[in-house]
């Protein structure tokens, strides 16, 4: 059944990878094939014309998610542990606003107005990492669970006893054997970082800032654009031989392939950090 499951999952990407590299003719006439009938490089030759836009795109997603995602868990991490201490002041309380938070929110409007009249991040880099800091409550509760079913309580006292406070007890003991919920949640985070282009759409109008999941997604705009708006005979002919269908899938590839060639390294970690509660000793 596991491989059964597998096997469904990996046909649309492979679905997807073949039709980026076929002839736009070939779609057209007869549909989508997991074996190009006519194999064609069209789509990605048409990206190439864009690779320094995508080349800028790329770097500006690395960095977004590669600062967002190690802010996000740290802030995470720091919320979570007191959270998992029965000694920490009011702690049913923050439990309760940070569930809160999973249930309800301030809305598009009120977000825009904070983040472009109080923190003026509108048109800035950090537009896309900023929003995304506001941690998820389900990550929290995730992390905090973990705190306390896997980090032995007589560990921390013992520690204390030897003269840590709460800070090198955190970081010396409590980080090193967090590794699992650590590498889930940035996971998570990375994933979300990555695939997000909603605060690019909202925040970002230059296009220096544009990440590659807006970037490819302007050039999908465009290309639906150039195909139904030209009217002139010539610009039609044209138009014909241009690899619409095959372009969206090589955007998606594109856009997905740094994700699927990260995910096997985090694998290890993300399973047993996903199962945390299961099994308690």
């Amino acid at each position: 059944m596991m491989l059964l499951f597998a096997v469904v999952s990996i046909i649309p990407f492979v679905l997807l990878i073949s039709a980026s590299f076929t002839d736009q003719n070939e779609i057209v006439a007869n549909g989508y094939s997991f074996i190009p009938q006519t194999f064609s490089l069209a789509a990605y030759e048409y990206l190439y014309e864009r690779g320094a836009d995508i080349a800028r795109a790329y770097g500006v997603t690395v960095f977004v998610t590669i600062v967002g995602t190690a802010i996000g868990v740290a802030m995470t991490a720091l919320l979570s542990y007191p959270l998992s201490r029965s000694v920490t002041p009011h702690r049913n309380l923050i439990m309760f606003i940070v569930f809160f938070t999973m249930l309800f929110n301030g809305g598009l409007v009120p977000s825009y107005l904070v983040y472009t009249q109080i923190f003026h991040i509108k048109n800035t880099i950090w537009a896309l990492v900023v929003p995304g800091l506001l941690m998820n409550g389900f990550y929290v509760m995730m992390m905090r669970t973990f705190f306390q079913t896997t980090i032995p309580s007589a560990l921390i006292e013992s520690a204390q006893i030897d003269g840590a406070g709460e800070y090198r007890t955190f970081w010396s003991i409590v980080i090193p054997l967090s590794a699992p919920i650590l590498a889930t949640i940035g996971l998570f985070e990375c994933i979300m970082y990555w695939n997000d282009w909603q605060l690019g759409m909202i925040y970002i109008t230059n296009p220096k800032l544009f990440s590659i999941q807006n970037l490819l997604n302007r050039i999908m705009q465009d290309i639906q654009f150039i195909t139904t708006n030209m009217s002139s005979t010539n610009t039609n002919d044209a138009m014909q031989q241009m690899p619409t269908d095959s372009v969206k899938m090589a955007i998606a590839v594109i856009g997905v392939l740094p994700i699927l060639v990260a995910y096997p390294f985090f694998q290890k970690y993300f399973i047993k950090g996903i199962m945390i509660g299961a099994v308690k000793g």
